[in-house]
């Protein structure tokens, strides 16, 4: 079938593996209004769609910094154990309907403790609100596997807390661990001890690395601390020059090491220009195992269906194309080999046999 020819309705039918979304970054807008009614914070405004476009507009600031503050407000309701719970659970509800098959979500504990919570509550909380979601979308005809990424704040200093915690809950669902925030300025070597404990543990990880500092954050990422995927890492293409890579962009390349690339979030935070140019496609074309995913639903005004039909339609994407990055995601799944290969035979490539 031609790309050009495949709407979004059946993009949205297509089965989809997302490696890259934030749980606090991907709240329902009625949501955060009514919880933060109940406990309450107040919002920019209490009008869902008037709420949906005011992150979308701040988010379009070309800043990560300003990106990532807009946080505030998902995270302000996301500090009690019925917020977790409800916010876990329609996380997973919103996958299913937008035809995810596998999903890897991720947050940081420690953000979520202000309303008295420890981490480990926090962590064991989430849980809970993904196996009800999964139950539910099961229940419903549209199963989706869902594993969670414990993230630490590179900023701060609870980054091996978080490594414990990713160890300590590696048999109930968390299946592997990141850093997160402000990348520049926080070299992931900084917490080299972390990294070093979950290698030893057997715990994989991925780096957000190649975002907001460039080939240095990428190389520390995977040569010092050892990380098996790259978030975002659309900076690679500093180290390919008319086609030709430079040692870090074949070390990536051969040694198949996914990059967990977000358009839309990229465009917002002026690491890309345009969908047409954004990485993702050269990338594709050279041979890398990109992935597609999300970043943050809410704070981007995306879904995995939108992402999919901006690059069908804006860089000249086909259906072979989105098959061939879904097959990449759950190939570099954190999951075990069996349950990777079981979904891609079973459920990836028989989806896209249109």
């Amino acid at each position: 079938m031609n790309a050009t020819r495949v709407d979004s309705d059946v993009i949205r039918r297509l089965p989809k593996a997302v490696l890259h979304d934030h749980l606090d970054g991907g709240l329902r807008p009625a949501t955060v209004v009514e919880l933060a009614a109940e406990v309450g914070h107040t919002l920019p405004t209490t009008d869902p769609d008037e709420l949906a476009a005011w992150y979308y507009e701040a988010a379009n600031s070309g800043d990560l910094v300003r990106y990532i503050a807009t946080f505030e407000h998902t995270l302000a309701v996301m500090q009690t154990r019925e917020g977790l719970l409800r916010t876990a659970e329609e996380y997973v509800l919103d996958l299913a309907a937008d035809g995810v098959v596998y999903a890897e979500v991720r947050y940081a504990p420690e953000l979520n403790t202000r309303g008295g919570l420890a981490m480990s509550e926090v962590v064991e909380t989430v849980q809970e609100g993904l196996a009800a979601g999964m139950a539910k979308a099961a229940a419903a005809g549209t199963p989706v596997r869902v594993g969670t990424l414990l993230c630490g704040m590179r900023m701060f200093d609870r980054v091996r807390e978080a490594a414990d915690l990713a160890v300590a809950y590696r048999d109930a669902g968390v299946v592997g661990f990141d850093i997160a925030g402000a990348e520049d300025g926080f070299p992931p070597a900084d917490h080299l001890a972390a990294f070093e404990h979950l290698r030893r543990e057997s715990v994989p990880f991925t780096i957000h690395a190649g975002e907001a500092h460039g080939l240095p954050s990428i190389h520390q990422a995977l040569q010092v601390c050892g990380a098996q995927r790259i978030g975002h890492g659309v900076r690679l293409t500093e180290d390919i020059v008319d086609g030709k890579l430079g040692r870090l962009a074949s070390w990536v390349r051969d040694r198949r090491i996914a990059l967990e690339m977000c358009p839309t979030s990229n465009l917002q935070t002026g690491c890309a220009a345009s969908i047409a140019e954004h990485p993702i496609t050269a990338l594709k074309d050279l041979g890398f195992r990109v992935t597609l995913n999300t970043d943050n639903r809410l704070v981007s005004g995306t879904t995995m269906t939108r992402e999919m039909s901006l690059l069908v339609e804006q860089a000249g994407w086909t259906v072979e194309d989105l098959r061939t990055v879904t097959v990449n995601a759950v190939k570099s799944a954190f999951i075990p080999f069996d349950e990777r290969k079981a979904l891609i035979e079973d459920v990836i490539l028989p989806g896209y046999a249109l």
